[in-house]
């Protein structure tokens, strides 16, 4: 008798281990860091109820800064992030020592030039004052979409990532401020026209049409800046981690994306 009460006990944890989910999945908390817009909304407003269906708990964390976040998945504060192009996450990787993979590509963000003291890129007076991101990788491109537009030419052969000292033609002396990617939406009335990445420009009440110019989303650019679901090196194939990438590439979050950001960001799945 008491052979058959334990043989029933052990059944019983087995299957409570079954319903819970190989692999944690069933039952687990995701932490996951953001930047406010649009990733946050994207995770509040779609991602969090899909895998809530899923029995896994999202818990997001909102961050205004690229550094930390990135940081604190390194060390173990968050699950994951979603908040960076994946060209931005392989030179924070080389520059910082991290461990940080891709998990998913989600959107891409076309970068824009928008309008300060000064209305039009036509009326760009000389030596007017353009202010860019100060990192590396979306300084280079915010360099790359002044050339795309005619107002600086660049050395041959910069790559992805030139910098103010590769500007090879400036003809109007253009005063070129980098500033951190974070300040630029505040700064707009002090400079002529800024190039502000797609997230602090939705963030900061910025519309798609109050661009100026955007850099072509076809191509290069949109494989070189996607925006990416990135874990650890060695969570990749985690169940919850595997859950949270399938949301995010759902058409719900597609059909939210559309409807919601009026071209700012461009779902790329």
């Amino acid at each position: 008798m008491k052979k058959r009460t334990l043989a029933l006990a052990l059944c019983a944890v087995l299957a409570l281990a079954l319903l819970s989910g190989c692999g944690g999945k069933t039952g687990a908390t995701l932490k996951v860091g953001a930047s406010p817009t649009p990733h946050q909304e994207i995770l509040e407003d779609v991602v969090k109820e899909l895998l809530a269906k899923e029995g896994i708990t999202l818990e997001v964390v909102a961050y205004d800064d690229y550094v930390f976040p990135n940081n604190h998945v390194e060390d173990g504060q968050l699950d994951a992030n979603y908040f960076q192009h994946i060209t931005y996450m392989n030179e924070f990787n080389e520059s910082s020592g991290t461990h940080l993979v891709s998990v998913a590509g989600i959107h891409y963000e076309p970068l824009g030039i928008y309008p300060g003291k000064t209305a039009s890129l036509d009326a760009l007076a000389d030596k007017a004052v353009i202010a860019i991101p100060n990192d590396a990788t979306n300084g280079g491109r915010a360099l790359l979409l002044l050339q795309q537009e005619g107002l600086i030419k660049l050395k041959d052969g910069v790559g992805l990532t030139p910098t103010v000292s590769d500007i090879a033609e400036n003809p109007h002396s253009f005063d070129i401020k980098e500033l951190k990617a974070e300040l630029l939406t505040t700064t707009l009335k002090d400079v002529d026209v800024a190039v502000i990445n797609g997230n602090y420009a939705l963030g900061a009440g910025l519309k798609a049409e109050d661009a100026l110019a955007f850099e072509a989303d076809d191509g290069a650019a949109a494989e070189a800046y996607v925006n990416v679901l990135a874990v650890k090196e060695g969570r990749e194939n985690d169940d919850s981690i595997k859950a949270l990438a399938k949301a995010l590439q759902s058409p719900e979050v597609k059909e939210y994306i559309e409807k919601t950001y009026g071209g700012g960001v461009v779902a790329l799945f």
